[in-house]
């Protein structure tokens, strides 16, 4: 099958900078990424992740990080598998 379709879009520079360095480094071009992506569309039936609009305690949690407050220090990693697992 010949790759013939043009897919045009606008996103913003930084994302796409970032976004094409991470699939540079997966040996991935940005075209073999989205095709891939509309593979596993067709393939889910549907966006292959969950979208879902967050419950309140994550909308105050990414709110708490936008607006830099509420912030614990950071722990290490054996401090949180101490703590938590």
């Amino acid at each position: 099958m010949s790759k013939s379709e043009v897919i045009r879009a606008r996103i913003e520079p930084d994302v796409k900078h970032s976004a094409e360095e991470i699939l540079k480094s997966l040996g991935l071009s940005t075209s073999q990424a989205i095709g891939m992506f509309y593979k596993q569309i067709i393939f889910s039936q549907g966006l292959p992740f969950d979208v879902k609009i967050p419950n309140e305690e994550t909308q105050d949690a990414l709110l708490d990080v936008l607006l830099k407050r509420n912030i614990n220090k950071p722990i290490s990693l054996q401090e949180f598998k101490d703590k938590y697992l």
